[in-house]
């Protein structure tokens, strides 16, 4: 351990150092000055710091103060050394933040003691820092691997879906990804971006409730039909709701919400503008993009500068203009999402 001796007079400081000595080994920096001791302590922050009241400029009970305002030093053991008839100085250094005292005349059988009591106090304080450091890294631990348990739960209920859905091959991922620009751009927080991109492929899991003969026709739906078709979106709630993940929170609302429209003719529940969940306005722009720019058995993919201009024409109507906005401006995020994705 690291120990700091602060003491104008030098046979105090020579005799408080040789007492030192006779400890188990220690490293023990002396200082005569209490100004250039001070600035040691700050800089290397030591076990225990034994400093002396009466000393020039800076007396020991501001030296302590100045310690205890910084966090480094607020609970590491001070020893200040007094006359045994200065009350009034101790009960001062109590409220600085002392932890005990020593006497003058330094008496061998009081320091050493002492000394070593602090060192074990400090040795305690340290095994018991190092132990909650333990425990926070295994609680990180053992929260990831729940996490990514979670995560991969909700991709492959993600991909049952798919399996189900004409909507194949890397759809779920582009769109996940396209998302997770948005919102990123939209200055929300790295974890939002991050929940977000794990729970975006879970939009369309309602699929899972839509009878074959109308998922995959090949035509256009009846009206009644897609009734039946647009009632994903509350399935899929369904599905996802009441949970105590934020992530499968984010998912249930994202499908709930992802086909509302900005104008308020959308479904389930007809939304408009703000309204509208703020991850459901990013899924719609995101969704929707690489719905028109992907091949399907009723349609061919649009060429990326058509989905584009779909994109501006419902701006504002369809889809949150700042959504579209921001997905247009980093166009080469785009890009790059829609060539690492490919089927």
């Amino acid at each position: 351990m690291i120990i700091a001796l602060i003491e104008d007079t030098p046979v105090n400081l020579l005799i408080m150092q040789s007492l030192v000595k006779r400890l188990e080994a220690h490293d023990c920096s002396v200082f005569s000055d209490p100004e250039l001791g001070l600035a040691w302590c700050l800089d290397n922050e030591p076990d225990l710091i034994i400093v002396d009241y009466m000393m020039p400029r800076l007396d020991g009970l501001e030296f302590i103060r100045r310690c205890r305002a910084t966090p480094a030093l607020r609970e590491r053991p001070i020893l200040m050394v007094t006359a045994a008839a200065d009350k009034e100085v101790r009960y001062a250094a109590l409220e600085a933040g002392a932890t005990d005292f020593l006497t003058k005349p330094i008496d061998k059988h009081e320091f050493i003691p002492r000394v070593r009591n602090m060192l074990a106090l400090r040795a305690a304080m340290a095994a018991s820092t190092h132990r909650a450091d333990e425990l926070a890294i295994a609680v990180r631990q053992a929260t990831e691997e729940i996490y990514q348990r979670e995560r991969e739960t909700i991709m492959r209920l993600a991909r049952a879906a798919e399996f189900r859905d004409p909507e194949t091959g890397a759809h779920i991922l582009r769109m996940a990804h396209y998302s997770a620009t948005i919102a990123r751009h939209l200055g929300l927080p790295e974890e939002t971006v991050s929940l977000l991109l794990s729970a975006a492929p879970m939009h369309d899991v309602g699929k899972l409730g839509t009878p074959d003969h109308i998922l995959l026709k090949p035509g256009r739906l009846t009206p009644e039909e897609m009734a039946i078709m647009r009632q994903h979106a509350v399935i899929g709630y369904e599905i996802l709701c009441n949970s105590s993940s934020p992530m499968l929170q984010i998912a249930a609302e994202i499908a709930l919400s992802h086909h509302e429209k900005y104008d308020g003719s959308g479904y389930p529940a007809g939304k408009s503008g703000e309204d509208i969940p703020l991850m459901g306005r990013i899924v719609a722009v995101a969704d929707v993009f690489d719905a028109l720019t992907s091949d399907r058995p009723y349609k061919q993919a649009w060429t990326l500068e058509q989905a584009c201009e779909y994109l501006r024409a419902g701006r504002g109507t369809h889809f949150d203009p700042v959504c579209v906005d921001l997905f247009l401006e980093h166009w080469e995020e785009v890009l790059d999402i829609h060539s690492r994705y490919q089927d």
